[in-house]
Formats: structure tokens, C-alpha cells, sequence
């Protein structure tokens, strides 16, 4: 929980992303889908959470240690928050997969 807490906290994307998750399970649950496609909407959307969580570790524990600009902390951060992107597009992906059959 203090993880949570703490990510709440002071990590702005976090937050965006909590909000989003909220959102995101109301109309899961209030829209005409069957329990599966509920259970992808929300878990998709919840999934982006947890990579966030770990990208601020990642990032946190790089500035920790690594004060100093050296390319392989580079290369964590990044490769940490493409993880997020990847994860932010596997979602809009199940979203869309979901919802546009149902728009036409």
C-alpha cells in the first residue's frame, strides 16, 4: 500500500493513469459486454498501472544510484518507459478491438 501511496504521491503519469483506469472500469462495467470482454478492458487498462509502477522504481532506484549521466542508466529509463508505451498501446489496442465492431 505504500508503494500505491507513494506513486499517488509523485508520480504525476500515475495519477493520469489511475483516473484513467476508473474510467476506463465503469464503462467495462456499465457497457453491454460479455464477462471476458469486461475482464480485457479492465485488466488491460490495469496492466498500464503496474509497468508505470515499475518504470517510477526503475527510475527511482536509477537516480539513486547513478547521479552521475552514464548511458546504460540511459538505457534503463528508456527501455522502462517504453514498457509503459507498449503497454498504453496494447490497451488502446484491446479497446478498440473491442469497441469498434460495435460503432459500425
Amino acid at each position: 500500500c505504500e508503494g500505491i501511496a507513494y506513486a499517488w504521491k509523485n508520480e504525476a503519469a500515475f495519477r493520469q493513469e489511475s483516473i484513467l483506469f476508473v474510467l476506463a472500469t465503469l464503462i467495462a462495467l456499465l457497457g453491454s459486454n460479455t464477462g471476458t470482454e469486461k475482464a480485457l478492458l479492465i485488466f488491460s487498462v490495469g496492466f498500464v498501472l503496474i509497468v508505470e509502477i515499475l518504470n517510477s522504481a526503475i527510475e527511482a532506484v536509477v537516480d539513486r544510484f547513478g547521479g552521475e549521466y552514464h548511458t546504460l542508466s540511459k538505457a534503463a529509463k528508456d527501455m522502462a518507459s517504453a514498457a509503459v508505451f507498449i503497454s498504453l498501446f496494447l490497451a488502446a489496442i484491446t479497446w478498440i478491438l473491442i469497441y469498434l465492431p460495435t460503432l459500425f
